[in-house]
Formats: structure tokens, sequence, C-alpha cells
């Protein structure tokens, strides 16, 4: 339990930092280096970064779309097939942005098995 608080607090610390000097894929490097430096097992080795990732880009996007009272989330949501709902774009942005932790976290994961073998 302490390992998978250890990662999922590592890789939003990691994913914030290096959203300030990466583009969008920094949150797969942040969850990488997590999972190479606390090693989980089973189903944690995805889910701890996905839902790592998945909170931080939903509260970043709801952060940035409440500056402006949701006009352009809005108009992304017409766009897209969600109806113009802006909480809808916000929940699908983050599924988005933990699914490329989740998968990176499990590269990882792979990555340190390989070498410790």
């Amino acid at each position: 339990m302490k390992t998978k608080i250890l990662n999922f607090v590592a890789t939003i610390v990691l994913a914030i930092v290096f959203s300030f000097f990466l583009p969008w894929w920094s949150v797969m490097l942040a969850a990488f280096i997590a999972a190479v430096l606390f090693s989980l097992k089973r189903a944690a080795v995805f889910f701890t970064p996905f839902l790592a990732v998945l909170i931080f880009w939903a509260a970043y996007s709801f952060l940035l779309a409440n500056d402006n009272d949701f006009v352009l989330a809005k108009k992304i949501a017409v766009l897209l097939p969600l109806g113009g709902s802006p909480s809808l774009l916000i929940l699908v942005t983050g599924i988005v942005g933990g699914l490329a932790a989740g998968i990176a976290g499990v590269f990882g994961k792979q990555c340190l098995v390989l070498v410790k073998k």
C-alpha cells in the first residue's frame, strides 16, 4: 500500500514539474520514472499512474476552463460528439491522459524487469 501511494504522489509531482518544461507527453515520462523508482505489482502498475494523471489533467483542465467560464470548453465539446458538455470534455481529457500514463507505467515496469534479468 505504501508503494502505491508513493508511486501515485511521485507521478503527480513529476507530471506537474515536467509540464512546465515539456509538452503533453511529459505525463508519460513522469509515469515511466515513477514506475521505475517505485515498482508495483499486477494491475496497480497501470491503474496507479492512470488515476494520478486522470486527476491531474482533469483538475488542470477544469482550472483552465473555469478561468474563461467554460466558453472554449463548450465550443470544443460541440465539435466532439459530447453534446456540448464541458464536464464530459474534462472527463475525456483526464481519461486520455490517464491512458497515456498507465501505458507508460506498464512500460516502465517492463523495462525494470528487463534490466533486472
